[in-house]
């Protein structure tokens, strides 16, 4: 693997793209993308009262800028060694990598089931102001 000697940081060129151009000697260019530290984490819940209710919290302790409340969600698992199904709502919330432990530890507290579910997906890219918004909303304030 070649080093990367003799290449310069540029500011992105593409907005809405987080990442990173780099400039070598000859006037190349080449864009690095790099991932934005905004999640969109999934939790079903079993009706909307306690998906609002965890949705008001996470929101409320800034652990999320927002969370909508999907409903009409089937799921179908297995659970205990037997095929399952259940009509649940699925919660999107949007939040930052740096606040997911906080999050975890507050949808673990707050939740009616055994073993929630709790999946985090990195956003790769977004509308610029959308991803500060996010941001602002979920800084700690001391």
């Amino acid at each position: 693997m070649r080093a990367l000697a003799g290449l310069q940081a540029l500011p992105d060129p593409r907005r809405g793209n987080p990442g990173v151009a780099l400039r070598n000697s000859e006037s190349s260019c080449i864009f690095l993308r790099m991932p934005t530290d905004t999640l969109i984490v999934m939790c079903t819940c079993p009706e909307r009262a306690s998906g609002l209710q965890i949705a008001e919290q996470l929101v409320d302790r800034r652990l999320a800028a927002c969370v909508n409340i999907v409903p009409g969600i089937t799921s179908v698992y297995r659970w205990q060694d037997r095929r399952e199904a259940a009509e649940e709502v699925l919660l999107l919330i949007k939040t930052r990598v740096e606040r997911f432990a906080e999050l975890q530890q507050a949808v673990t507290e707050l939740h009616p089931y055994e073993l929630p579910e709790l999946i985090a997906v990195p956003v790769e890219r977004g509308l610029s102001a959308y991803l500060n918004w996010v941001a602002q909303c979920t800084t700690s304030i001391a």
